[in-house]
């Protein structure tokens, strides 16, 4: 990492991105609430899936009754997630810099939108899950892999969220 930022600090762009501190805004006791709150939309969405899958696989109502808290909740708790993650993204110029940031954001709001799109399509109509319940929870899946390894990338390459400030 050493060697990639003697290398980032020749380009005077990079070197202003990377002289911004990134350490949480909206945090408790130094623990940021975005990386605390996200495991939540995560693992109902899979949740989602799996009860919409198991509901293909049994015909059984329970899994539709299933599908439609897991993705209620899933909704509503990426919506707090987000703006606990937009805040970050408002208050602190480091994180704000970052391309990363930008990506992570724009996949995490339309993963918010797709897991929304399949709640309510679930409160219309129950019949609904197979085919187009099923396909949003996979394309809800998908933007969650790709929100969560730009939101990784964003924690592990870049320090995004850490205590330590870019002088320690």
């Amino acid at each position: 990492m050493s060697e990639d930022r003697g290398e980032a600090t020749r380009s005077p762009i990079i070197a202003d991105v990377m002289e911004h501190d990134v350490r949480s805004a909206v945090a408790v006791a130094g623990h940021p609430i975005h990386a605390m709150m996200v495991h939540f939309p995560i693992a109902l969405v899979f949740a989602t899936l799996g009860a919409d899958i198991f509901y293909w696989w049994t015909g059984d109502g329970f899994w539709i009754r299933a599908g439609l808290w897991s993705a209620g909740f899933a909704f509503w708790f990426g919506i707090a997630a987000g703006i606990a993650g937009t805040a970050e993204l408002v208050l602190v110029k480091g994180i704000r810099g970052r391309v990363g940031s930008w990506t992570h954001a724009i996949a995490a709001m339309t993963l918010i939108a797709i897991a929304g799109m399949n709640w309510g399509v679930r409160l219309n109509d129950a019949d609904a899950v197979l085919p187009l319940g099923l396909g949003l929870s996979v394309l809800a899946g998908m933007f969650t892999g790709l929100a969560g390894w730009h939101g990784g990338k964003l924690v592990f390459d870049h320090g995004v969220g850490m205590i330590v400030g870019p002088d320690e």
